[in-house]
C-alpha cells in the first residue's frame, strides 16, 4: 500500500466516524421528543393519561410561557397548559378509529409556542372487549342430497368481531348433532369460518330436516357469543355438487379502474347430467360495499367492476362465491383482489400554526408558520417536498416527518410590502407527480423608522401689511409613510429670529395641519421679515421628528401718503415768502418741492403737478424733479405776489396724495419784499401778529449773518490748512421755514439717502447721492416684486442755496 493510499483509507475511516456519531446523535434526539402512552378505550371522559411537560422534560414554571397545545385532527385529549397534565375529552371507540388493524395509534403533535417548537406523542389505544361475535345472517337454510357422502363439506360462512385479539372471534361450536360435525377453517386474512362436515349418510325418509345452532364465542373476559340458526333440508337424488376449478383465485387490480373491467373468472363443474349439472354463481354471505363495488355474472362466474375502487379507501377485498347446480346442490370458493396504489391523490397542505402579523423589525431565522403536509398515497406517491412558489424574503425547510416550518429569510419593510402573500407549493414524487398550492396571507405590522419629512427643504411666505388679527398666513405639509399613531404629526413653532417680543405675539400654528396664523396686524414699514423653525413630530413610541425654515415676508401695500418736506405746512395764520429776482429769466429755478413716501418700491414713486397758480403761465414744475421754474420772464402786468397749490402723489394702487400751498413775492432784496408782504388783509390782530414776526425775522437773519461770518472765518483758516471747495451736511430736520422730516426717513423711507453740498463758490446747491441703505434692498429682495428697480426722486431733494422766509 502506497502513503497516499494509506492516507486516503485513515481519512475514509475518520469520515465513517463521524458520521456514525451524528447519526447516533440525531436518533437519540429524535427519540427523546418522542412520548407514547397506552391506555384501554372507553377510558371516561376527564381520565389521566400522562404529564407531557414531565415526560417531555419541559419546565413546568415556564410553560405558561410556552403556551402549549394539542394539534390534531380530533379533540380525543384536552392538554392543561398550567401544568402538562393530558386527559381524555372525548369518547374513544378503537373500532371506529382504527378498525381491524392490529394496532391502534393517535399520532398527537404538541406545540409550544415562545420559542416555537413541536412534539411528538404516541397514544397507544388498547382494545377492549365490547363487542359480541356476530352472523351477518340469522337463519341460514341448507338443502343437502341424501346421496352426500360422509365427509362431504358445506361452508356456513363467518361471523364478525369488531375487537382484536384475544377479544375477537376465536371459536365456533356446533350445536349436539350425530350427522353432522364441525370445522374451523381461516382465510388469508386471518378471519376464522366453519364448515359443516357429514358424519354419516342422510335419509330423507327418515329425517327430511335438521335444526342446528352454530355459535360463535370470543376470547375476552368475560366472554361473549353470537348464534346462527342453520335449517338442513334434504332433497332427493342429486348427488353430486358443483366442483371449483380452484379453492382460492386471486387477482390484482389498480385503483380507478374504469367501470364495467372485467376482474376475473370463476369456474365450476357438475358431473350430474340435465337440470341438475346447469350452475349459477352468486356472491355469499359478503360485506354490502364489496357488492357494491363488484358484479358476478351468474352464468358465467365472470367478475366485473361496478364502481371504481380507491386504494386509500381499501388494499384488498376477499369475498365468497357459491355455485350452485340445478338440484340445489352448491360448492364455494374464494376470490381474493389486490387493490394497486396510484398516485392519485394531490398532497395536502394544513397551516397549523402562524404568527400573524409579523413587526417589520423581525429577525431573519424567525419561524412565522408551521405547516403539516399529508398525501393519502404510499410510497413514493405518499413522500412530499415543499418550496415557495414566489421570490420573497421566506424560506421554507423541513421540520420532521410530514412538518415544514416558514421562516424568514430577509428585511421586512412594510411602507414597500405591507401583507405578504405567500404561496406554498407540496409536491409528491410520484409519476406523474401532483401538487397542491396553499397561499397564506401574512400581514407586515409598522414599527416607527420614518421621521416626518416636508415637501420642500424651506419655505417662503409672503404676508400684506396691515393683515388682520388670525389671518392664515402659510401651511406647511410633512408626510409620513408609517401608520396609525406613528404617521399621526403634531406641528410645532421651535426657534425664530424675532427677539424683541415673544413669538407668540407675531405668529402661531395650528398643530393638525400646520397652518401658520398671524397673531397681529403687521406694518411693512416697522417689520419686514423674519424666519421661524417648524418642527413636525410624529406620535410613535419613542416619535421621530424633523423640523424646516419658513421665512416669512411682509409686503408692502400703499397705506402712507406723501410727506411734503418743504415747504412745509404753516399754522393757520401765519405766512412764508419765497422770494424771486425781477430780473428772472426763463427757466430759472424758483425751489424744489421736497417729499418722501414711507412706502416703498412702485408706492415710493412719487410724480408732481401744479394745481393752482395765480398766473398759471408764469410757472412750470418738474413732474418727477418737483423743481419750480420760471416759464417766462416777469411782465410789467403780472403782480408781484404769486401763489401756488402743489400735489406730490405716490405711484400706488390706488395712488395717494398730498398738498401744499406756496407763496412767491417778486423783489430784488427783503425791503423790496416788505411792501408786498403787508399787503395782506389787515386787521389789528395780524397787524400785530405781523409785526412781531418781522421783528423775529429781523432778529433770526441778524443771528444768522453774524454766524454766517463767523463760519466764513473758521472756513478760511480752515481752507488755508486742507482746502476744500465743497462741503456737505445732511438737512437737519428742522430747517428754517419749520419743514419737518419724519423720524424714519433715514431708516429706509426714502429710497436713496441723499446730502445737500454747499459751494463756496456757487450760491446754487450741488447734490451728493450716496449708495442703496442695504435694508432697504433687502427688503425689496424679500417682497419678491418682479420690478426691484429703485427710481430716484429727485423733487426729495431740496436747494437749500434759496432764501427762505
Amino acid at each position: 500500500m502506497t502513503v497516499m493510499e494509506a492516507s486516503y483509507t485513515k481519512e475514509f475511516n475518520l469520515r465513517q466516524v463521524l458520521f456514525l456519531f451524528i447519526f447516533w446523535s440525531l436518533i437519540n434526539w429524535v427519540v427523546s421528543e418522542q412520548v407514547q402512552y397506552s391506555f384501554p378505550e372507553e377510558t371516561e371522559k376527564n381520565s389521566f393519561v400522562g404529564n407531557v411537560a414531565k415526560d417531555l422534560g419541559l419546565d413546568v414554571g415556564q410553560l405558561p410561557k410556552r403556551k402549549l397545545a394539542i394539534s390534531s385532527e380530533k379533540q380525543y385529549f384536552a392538554l392543561n397548559e398550567q401544568n402538562g397534565d393530558l386527559h381524555v375529552n372525548d369518547r374513544i371507540d378503537r373500532e371506529k378509529i382504527c378498525g381491524k388493524s392490529p394496532t391502534c395509534i393517535l399520532q398527537l403533535e404538541v406545540v409550544a409556542h415562545n420559542p416555537l417548537n413541536i412534539f411528538h406523542i404516541k397514544v397507544f389505544i388498547l382494545d377492549i372487549n365490547d363487542n359480541a361475535p356476530y352472523f351477518r345472517k340469522k337463519n341460514i337454510n341448507l338443502k343437502l342430497s341424501e346421496s352426500n357422502l360422509p365427509g362431504a363439506r358445506f361452508a356456513l360462512g363467518n361471523a364478525e368481531d369488531k375487537d382484536i385479539g384475544i377479544n375477537s372471534l376465536q371459536d365456533y361450536h356446533l350445536s349436539s348433532t350425530p350427522y353432522f360435525n364441525l370445522e374451523i377453517q381461516e382465510s388469508k386474512d386471518g378471519g376464522k369460518y366453519a364448515e359443516l362436515i357429514l358424519q354419516k349418510p342422510l335419509d330423507r325418509e327418515k329425517e327430511h330436516m335438521h335444526h342446528l345452532i352454530l355459535t360463535a364465542s370470543d376470547g375476552g373476559r368475560p366472554m361473549k357469543t353470537g348464534t346462527l340458526n342453520i335449517e338442513v333440508n334434504i332433497i332427493d337424488t342429486n348427488d353430486n355438487p358443483p366442483v371449483f376449478s380452484q379453492a382460492t383465485y386471486k387477482a390484482s387490480l389498480k385503483e380507478n379502474t374504469p367501470r364495467g373491467t372485467s376482474v376475473l373468472q370463476v369456474k365450476a363443474s357438475d358431473i350430474d347430467e340435465g337440470s341438475n349439472a346447469e350452475i349459477s354463481y352468486i356472491f355469499y354471505d359478503i360485506p354490502e360495499n364489496v357488492n357494491q363495488k363488484f358484479k358476478l355474472d351468474p352464468t358465467d362466474g365472470t367478475i366485473s367492476l361496478k364502481e371504481s375502487i380507491d386504494f386509500e379507501d381499501r388494499g384488498s377485498y376477499v369475498m365468497l362465491i357459491r355455485a350452485t347446480d340445478g338440484g340445489e346442490l352448491v360448492a364455494h370458493c374464494n376470490v381474493e383482489i389486490e387493490v394497486l396504489d396510484e398516485n392519485d391523490n394531490a398532497p395536502e397542505v394544513i397551516i397549523t400554526s402562524v404568527s400573524s402579523p409579523i413587526p417589520e423589525d423581525i429577525l431573519p431565522g424567525a419561524v412565522i408558520a408551521l405547516i403539516k403536509v399529508h398525501d393519502r398515497d404510499s410510497g413514493l406517491n405518499g413522500e412530499v417536498t415543499c418550496y415557495l412558489k414566489e421570490i420573497v424574503p421566506f424560506q421554507i425547510v423541513s421540520s420532521s416527518d410530514n412538518y415544514f416550518k416558514l421562516l424568514i429569510d430577509g428585511p421586512l419593510d412594510r411602507e414597500k410590502m405591507p401583507v405578504y402573500n405567500i404561496t406554498i407549493t407540496a409536491t409528491d414524487q410520484g409519476t406523474p407527480p401532483l401538487s397542491t398550492d396553499k397561499t397564506i396571507s401574512v400581514p407586515i405590522s409598522d414599527i416607527n423608522d420614518n421621521p416626518p419629512a416636508f415637501e420642500k427643504p424651506s419655505y417662503v411666505a409672503n404676508i400684506p401689511e396691515n393683515n388682520p388679527s388670525g389671518m392664515s398666513v402659510f401651511q406647511v405639509k410633512a408626510f409620513d409613510p408609517d401608520l396609525d399613531r406613528n404617521a399621526q404629526i403634531t406641528y410645532s413653532i421651535l426657534d425664530s429670529n424675532v427677539k424683541d417680543l415673544p413669538l407668540s405675539s407675531y405668529v402661531s400654528i395650528n398643530s393638525e395641519t400646520g397652518t401658520l396664523y398671524a397673531q397681529r396686524s403687521f406694518d411693512y414699514e416697522q417689520f419686514r421679515e423674519f424666519q421661524l423653525q417648524v418642527q413636525a413630530q410624529d406620535g410613535g413610541s419613542p416619535s421621530l421628528n424633523n423640523s424646516v425654515t419658513v421665512k416669512v415676508c411682509v409686503l408692502d401695500q400703499n397705506d402712507n401718503t406723501p410727506q411734503i418736506l418743504y415747504p412745509s405746512q404753516t399754522t393757520q395764520g401765519s405766512l412764508f415768502f419765497e422770494m424771486v429776482p425781477h430780473s428772472a429769466e426763463s427757466g430759472y429755478l424758483v425751489t424744489k418741492v421736497v417729499a418722501v413716501d414711507a412706502d416703498s418700491g412702485h408706492n415710493a414713486w412719487l410724480s408732481f403737478h401744479l394745481l393752482q397758480a395765480t398766473e398759471p403761465s408764469l410757472f412750470i414744475i418738474g413732474s418727477h424733479t418737483g423743481e419750480i421754474q420760471t416759464a417766462r420772464a416777469l411782465l410789467e402786468k403780472d403782480i408781484m405776489k404769486q401763489r401756488l397749490v402743489i400735489m406730490v402723489r405716490d405711484n400706488g394702487q390706488p395712488p395717494l396724495s398730498a398738498t401744499t400751498s406756496l407763496n412767491l413775492v417778486f423783489a430784488e432784496n427783503f425791503q423790496g419784499a416788505l411792501p408786498e408782504m403787508k399787503s395782506q388783509p389787515n386787521n389789528s390782530e395780524d397787524q400785530s401778529n405781523l409785526q412781531f414776526y418781522l421783528v423775529l425775522t429781523l432778529t433770526l437773519v441778524s443771528f444768522l449773518f453774524l454766524v454766517a461770518v463767523i463760519l466764513a472765518i473758521i472756513m478760511k483758516l480752515q481752507r488755508s490748512r486742507n482746502p476744500t471747495f465743497l462741503q456737505c451736511f445732511i438737512p437737519d430736520s428742522h430747517s428754517k421755514t419749520g419743514a419737518i422730516f419724519p423720524p424714519n426717513y433715514e431708516d429706509g423711507t426714502l429710497p436713496y439717502s441723499y446730502q445737500i453740498c454747499l459751494s463756496t463758490e456757487s450760491r446754487r446747491n450741488e447734490l451728493t447721492f450716496l449708495q442703496p441703505n442695504a435694508q432697504i434692498v433687502e427688503n425689496l429682495l424679500c417682497s419678491n416684486k418682479p420690478d426691484t428697480s429703485i427710481m430716484v426722486n429727485e423733487g426729495n431733494i431740496f436747494d437749500s442755496g434759496k432764501d427762505m422766509v
